[in-house]
């Protein structure tokens, strides 16, 4: 077989829109705002002050390519695991605080790197701003500003009526101008609703206020297939304008899935380095392979890949050809058989029981030769310059 080349192309891929842009600060090591990629966040399911149960969920996160965590402090239980939470997380620790303030200056002191705080819900919040703001400006830890339609301050719900764009953003605006009256500008906001309609006004809105970093979500999204759904409606509307620097999609469902589901969202809108990817056909009278298995069993025989790998499975000689011709790596089947394609040539043509075991084969070939491309391209880049005068 002629040698195929693996390199990758120069140029950065398209994307719908440029970022917006906003000021830029640190949670923990991880960095907000339009200089830095859009980061993928959750929230553990765990009771925080159940510490190994926290920190192993989150160890399975980090795994799963979240970058941001996020721990609720309803207790002082909770409040006191804080400090070897985020000092054993391997990725940034927020404290998600609703209610009491005192869990707030808890979670700064803790070394939380960042604190998630629910104006319309902590009691004497507008009060307790100055001192807030120091106590994150002296620690260096930033904050969010969540505001939520499900807990609107009393006072902008009798104005509105009802969680409407207007009310979330005029809450959050106010709540924002506090904390920049105190000189702190280390924070991100958002506008969750439940509704994505009202959501992607919210945060329309919101991006023509002010220069603030803002964190989508989708609140109460619901089980998996429909909380995927509206999250994705949501989130590909506005990061589609550039609006948005952090995300979480809130399922009902391990948070594990959320993260699969915000990473691949961003892969797909070129926002992430896209890793494994499937093409497969959704099968029609024309198909002459059983696709839906060939798609399945390829996908868990590729799971856990990282290269950025595009595999064609294909049913029929209309498509299937081209995507396979197109793709890194492809089948074209008919006849209970299956062409394979490796960078737009035909390599062999397999029966169709062989096609899945083939394609994991070559598959990981592959893979592994692009990894190798990959270290002597970060070993000449971290080669010694010698000047010869």
């Amino acid at each position: 077989m002629p040698a195929i080349n693996l390199g990758m192309p120069s140029a950065p891929p398209p994307v719908l829109a440029p970022r917006r842009k906003t000021r830029n600060f640190q949670v923990g090591s991880v960095g907000v705002g339009s200089d830095h990629r859009v980061s993928v966040q959750s929230m553990t399911t765990t009771k925080t002050h159940d510490i190994n149960g926290t920190l192993q969920q989150i160890a399975e996160l980090t795994a799963s390519g979240c970058d941001i965590v996020r721990v609720a402090c309803p207790t002082d239980k909770d409040a006191e695991a804080l400090k070897i939470i985020a000092m054993k997380s391997q990725i940034p620790v927020i404290a998600d605080i609703h209610f009491q303030p005192k869990y707030v200056f808890a979670a700064i002191d803790a070394g939380c790197g960042a604190v998630r705080v629910n104006p319309g819900n902590i009691r004497q919040f507008d009060d307790k701003v100055g001192e807030i703001a120091k106590a994150a400006s002296d620690a260096g830890v930033s904050l969010r500003i969540g505001v939520n339609a499900g807990s609107l301050d009393k006072r902008v719900m009798d104005k509105y009526g009802k969680a409407t764009p207007e009310a979330l953003v005029e809450s959050a605006v106010w709540e924002a101008s506090l904390f920049e009256e105190h000189g702190f500008h280390d924070f991100k906001i958002s506008v969750k609703h439940n509704d994505p309609v009202v959501m992607v006004q919210a945060y329309q809105m919101l991006a023509e206020r002010g220069d603030w970093p803002l964190h989508l979500g989708v609140t109460e999204a619901g089980p998996a297939f429909q909380g995927t759904i509206k999250s994705s409606v949501a989130f590909g509307a506005l990061l589609s304008q550039g609006i948005g620097d952090t995300i979480r999609v809130s399922l009902s469902a391990p948070p594990a899935e959320e993260v699969k589901v915000g990473n691949q969202l961003l892969e797909s809108l070129n926002l992430r380095p896209r890793k494994l990817e499937i093409v497969s056909c959704p099968s029609c009278g024309r198909a002459q392979v059983d696709v839906y298995t060939l798609a399945d069993d390829v996908t868990a025989g590729l799971e856990g890949m990282t290269v950025p790998l595009r595999v064609a499975v294909m049913g029929c000689v209309v498509n299937g050809p081209g995507e396979a011709r197109d793709a890194d790596l492809g089948v074209a089947s008919g006849n209970g058989k299956g062409q394979i394609f490796v960078k737009g040539e035909v390599i062999k043509t397999v029966p169709e029981d062989q096609i899945v075991e083939t394609l994991i084969a070559e598959a990981n070939r592959l893979a592994e030769e692009m990894e190798r491309e990959s270290d002597g391209d970060a070993q000449a880049a971290s080669a010694p310059v010698v000047s010869v005068s």
